[in-house]
């Protein structure tokens, strides 16, 4: 069962949230169009070369590609393996909510003009929509299990 496209979803999941850990999700552009504020998961990186924290992220990120990843090797309890993927969603669903509360204190902080979105902050997106497709496919799997045990 391991090698069930749920496992290339999961897989594809972990990568993606692994390329999103490292990349940046944003910068913070300054009034004067010139002073930038880097905002990756891990913290922002002002301009002046110190360094806000913003682990919360990172840490939802992590933990979300490490529950994909385990989630891969739990095919023989194809239940276990639902409720997993779920929750890996329901915690990128909540780096969501986490960055649009850094973004609102961290705006407030800095004083930035204007933030401009990086294409890393869409992967978590595509993660979602992955682990809906692994759902999906973990399912018609169970069922297909229960129906052939009926038919014993």
């Amino acid at each position: 069962m391991i090698q069930r496209i749920q496992s290339v979803y999961l897989l594809v999941v972990t990568v993606l949230l692994i390329v999103a850990m490292c990349m940046p999700v944003g910068q913070f552009i300054g009034a004067d169009g010139v002073t930038t504020h880097i905002f990756k998961p891990m913290g922002v990186a002002m301009a002046d070369g110190s360094f806000q924290s913003t682990w919360g992220l990172f840490g939802i990120l992590l933990l979300s590609a490490i529950i994909a990843f385990g989630t891969i090797f739990l095919f023989r309890n194809r239940m276990m393996q639902i409720r997993m993927t779920i929750f890996s969603s329901i915690l990128l669903i909540g780096y969501y909510i986490a960055f649009c509360v850094f973004y609102y204190v961290l705006d407030d902080d800095l004083d930035a003009a204007t933030f401009q979105i990086g294409w890393a902050l869409s992967l978590p997106v595509i993660s979602i929509i992955l682990n809906y497709l692994a759902f999906r496919a973990i399912y018609r799997d169970e069922l297909m299990v229960k129906a052939a045990d009926r038919l014993r």
